[in-house]
């Protein structure tokens, strides 16, 4: 009988790792996948999410192919975009980006795509794109001050992390939580599922895929 698949994340995303664990799901591998993740001109934020969790896909793929293991694993990848209106907002690095992200999103709703990218062993590609809705409060300057005093918004698309204080600035949220976090989990289990991957069976004896 031939070893079940393994499932390899093109991401070192500690949040991401945390989610698929959270379904029962647990990376056989990380593979991080470095690309350039600039906007194309003109490119709307649901295209750009898409387009780079296929990219991602693609790069740790490339890189199982060179190990002879591509038949042996299932590759997922993710990409998350924060958007008002088409705009674009950066995952931020530098305090500045991330205080004008929060002035920006304060008081305000603004958008949350994730595009979820899947190779299956036989090479077919499925995708999903999920997109979630946003209200943030009025976020004060005292507040704002110290949430960028807290060092949570580095790395976080749109500057801020909704599952750490930031939640606090949230009004209001339609569509999936997990989604903003940074992998919707109903969308990608059934992905998984569609191709013998059911994470339930995991629930009652550990998390190994």
């Amino acid at each position: 009988m031939s070893a079940p698949a393994k499932l390899i994340l093109a991401s070192a995303s500690p949040r991401r790792v945390q989610l698929l664990q959270q379904a029962g799901l647990e990376p056989h591998r990380l593979i991080p996948a470095e690309i350039d993740e600039t906007p194309l001109k003109a490119e709307h934020p649901r295209s750009l999410a898409k387009r780079l969790a296929r990219s991602k896909a693609e790069k740790a793929l490339e890189r199982l192919k060179k190990e002879g293991a591509e038949r042996e694993a299932f590759v997922l990848a993710a990409d998350t975009v924060v958007a008002v209106g088409r705009r674009i907002l950066p995952k931020t690095e530098l305090a500045e980006e991330a205080s004008n992200c929060l002035r920006l999103l304060s008081g305000r709703s603004h958008r949350v795509y994730t595009g979820v990218c899947l190779f299956t062993p036989a090479g077919k590609l499925r995708h999903k794109l999920v997109e979630t809705r946003v209200r943030f409060k009025r976020i004060s300057r005292e507040e704002l001050d110290a949430y960028i005093m807290s060092g949570e918004w580095r790395g976080k698309a749109g500057g801020y992390a909704i599952q750490g204080l930031a939640g606090t600035f949230v009004v209001k949220l339609v569509g999936s939580y997990t989604n903003v976090v940074g992998l919707p989990l109903y969308e990608t289990v059934n992905l998984l599922a569609a191709d013998g991957v059911k994470a339930y069976l995991n629930w009652s004896a550990g998390t190994d895929v």
